[in-house]
């Protein structure tokens, strides 16, 4: 882990600068506004023209803001800074204009850190492919169960400009932050970070998994207390790989967190107990106890894990064991992420409508011994052997939904051909109903039915909220 001195960001000066928004939407028009109230000049460059935007764009004019719609790809004359939205892709003509003009770009993230006022709150930062938004809402919990002023912020939904500019003071925020993010946040210095796991996310997005990881790994940059790591990661990069290529403050500790015996500077589980070997006295010898496995919910695998990094940084923050405890245990899920809808007939049927990618499913299949899977979608460029491989003994079946459900039925044939599958060649709102009432079909007394899909939603439905809400309301059919 390297160190050296950390610089902070270099003041900028808004009052009177031509600033670009890249993009409306959730980020876009709250950073329109808020430079707009610094006193910039501000323009807004949308790629879409729609209904939606349009209306957006009408509430921006009426401040004087300038919005362009239909035109994202040029620079506009004498833009001085653009403020992207995190999902616009690196290699846009836009930005290759700006790099050109040596123009700065920020993300909205960059845009909140930049504008933190004289004793801000500090940041926990919290990345991964999967179990962000978990771990992020864990750690609210703990930060709270001590008494601190806190909210779970960022790409978790809550604005971090909100956060930073509103009215209420905190303490310390739980910031979630993706890879988009991370990659438009040059000058973000957190407290602490953690960087949960790494599997193949959004390659399409940076270009390869080493672009994606360096991404993911700029968390870690100029971190003050504690870089915390999967110490159980196998994948390569691991996190603890970018912890060692992270530039932080002198003193910056590396943390690990794994499923099993902690070693000193370490979480982990012993005999049903998260330890802590990291932040005792005398972490050679000594370990402290923080909660049971049963605190936490549900007792999955990778959600012991998040729970023990969400540990790692509240403790690194400070905070007293019995808070952790105290803190899983007022924890309660969110919805689509290994929710329990049901028991028909002897059978469970679990909610994972969350597990879009191949790691998150992974995770989801090894929490349950006989599985009826559920899976399909669009699988934004995954391959699914390895997922089929390691999940092959533990499925009764399969019935596969959605666009790219073949590249699944093709990976079950390679590798597991004696499970038996249902393809469902179908999208129209009805696929979901008979996909569960396939799974019921397949399963025996005591299996699971376990909604996991490996792939992102947006062929047959909005969001994966309303993929779970269709199992949901499927399987609540089949038990009425």
């Amino acid at each position: 882990m390297g160190s050296g001195q950390v610089t902070s960001s270099v003041p900028f000066e808004f009052q009177g600068k031509h600033v670009t928004v890249a993009g409306l939407g959730v980020s876009g028009v709250p950073a329109a506004k808020v430079l707009h109230g610094l006193g910039a000049r501000v323009t807004v460059v949308n790629d879409g023209d729609d209904a939606r935007a349009r209306e957006q764009a009408a509430e921006l004019e009426a401040l004087g803001v300038t919005v362009r719609l239909g035109d994202g790809a040029t620079l506009p004359e004498g833009t001085e800074l653009i403020v992207t939205a995190p999902g616009w892709k690196p290699d846009k003509p836009l930005f290759t204009a700006a790099e050109a003009a040596g123009v700065p770009v920020w993300g909205d993230v960059e845009l909140a850190w930049r504008l933190r006022g004289p004793g801000a709150a500090d940041w926990l930062a919290v990345t991964g492919t999967n179990g962000k938004t978990t771990t992020v809402r864990m750690l609210a919990s703990i930060l709270g169960a001590a008494g601190l002023r806190t909210a779970a912020v960022g790409n978790i939904g809550v604005s971090l400009l909100d956060a930073v500019l509103g009215e209420e003071e905190y303490d310390v925020l739980a910031v979630e932050l993706s890879s988009y993010q991370l990659h438009w946040a040059p000058s973000l210095r957190a407290h602490s970070a953690a960087v949960l796991n790494l599997a193949p996310d959004h390659l399409d997005w940076h270009g390869s998994m080493e672009a994606y990881a360096r991404d993911k790994g700029r968390v870690y940059e100029g971190n003050r207390v504690a870089c915390v790591y999967n110490a159980d990661a196998t994948a390569k990069p691991s996190t603890e790989d970018l912890v060692r290529e992270a530039d932080v403050e002198e003193g910056c500790r590396a943390v690990g967190f794994t499923l099993g015996t902690p070693g000193p500077s370490q979480l982990g589980v012993v005999e049903g107990i998260l330890v802590d070997r990291a932040f005792v006295e005398n972490r050679q010898k000594n370990a402290q106890e923080l909660a049971e496995v049963s605190d936490v919910d549900p007792p999955a695998p990778h959600n012991i894990a998040n729970a023990l990094a969400a540990a790692a940084l509240a403790r690194a923050y400070g905070v007293p064991a019995s808070a952790v405890r105290d803190g899983l245990r007022a924890f309660t899920p969110d919805d689509h992420r290994i929710a329990h809808v049901a028991d028909v007939d002897g059978v469970a049927y679990i909610d994972d409508s969350k597990a879009t990618n191949t790691h998150a499913a992974q995770a989801s299949l090894a929490a349950y011994e006989s599985v009826v899977w559920i899976a399909g979608g669009l699988a934004k460029g995954a391959t699914f052997d390895e997922l089929v491989t390691g999940a092959a003994k533990r499925l009764r079946g399969a019935v596969l939904i959605g666009r790219d459900r073949a590249l699944i039925r093709e990976a079950l044939a390679r590798h597991a051909p004696e499970v038996p599958v249902v393809d469902l060649d179908r999208t129209d709102t009805g696929a979901m109903l008979q996909a569960v009432q396939e799974a019921q079909r397949l399963a025996r007394t005591g299996d699971t039915v376990l909604l996991a899909p490996a792939c992102a939603s947006m062929d047959m439905f909005t969001n994966y909220n309303k993929r779970g809400d269709a199992f949901a309301q499927a399987v609540r059919e089949l038990g009425a």
